[in-house]
């Protein structure tokens, strides 16, 4: 498996970083090596955790206002949904697949200059989704 960089969301407002090589979204956890301590991975159990966000740095760019609109370019597949979190964050993108009665599903961001690739979304952690 590939390694991924992992921004991690609890429930509870806690934020992790690290990188994972056993992220699996049929499986309610995985462990994250994180960037404090790298020699200790840490188990990341999903049920406490609102979503999973696959970066290409953990730097990003704080002064970058991230389109929430699709601009028409865009070849990806998969429905346009604005998915609403129990604490009222509010994300927009395409997701292949959208089951209710899963553990989470794959969203896609908008915007394809997002710092973040995908999100892992908890289905738990989620208020209200629309289909655009």
């Amino acid at each position: 498996m590939k390694e991924s960089k992992l921004v991690v969301r609890y429930l509870n407002g806690r934020v992790a970083k690290g990188r994972t090589l056993d992220f699996s979204s049929t499986k309610d956890s995985f462990h994250l090596l994180s960037e404090d301590d790298p020699q200790n991975p840490v188990e990341i159990r999903l049920p406490q955790v609102k979503a999973v966000f696959f970066v290409k740095d953990f730097i990003g760019n704080r002064d970058y206002d991230e389109r929430k609109e699709f601009d028409g370019r865009s070849q990806m597949m998969g429905k346009k949904i604005q998915v609403t979190f129990s604490d009222g964050e509010v994300l927009t993108g395409r997701a292949e697949v959208y089951m209710p009665n899963r553990k989470g599903f794959m969203l896609f961001p908008a915007d394809p200059k997002s710092n973040t690739e995908k999100v892992f979304v908890v289905n738990g952690s989620v208020k209200e989704v629309k289909f655009l």
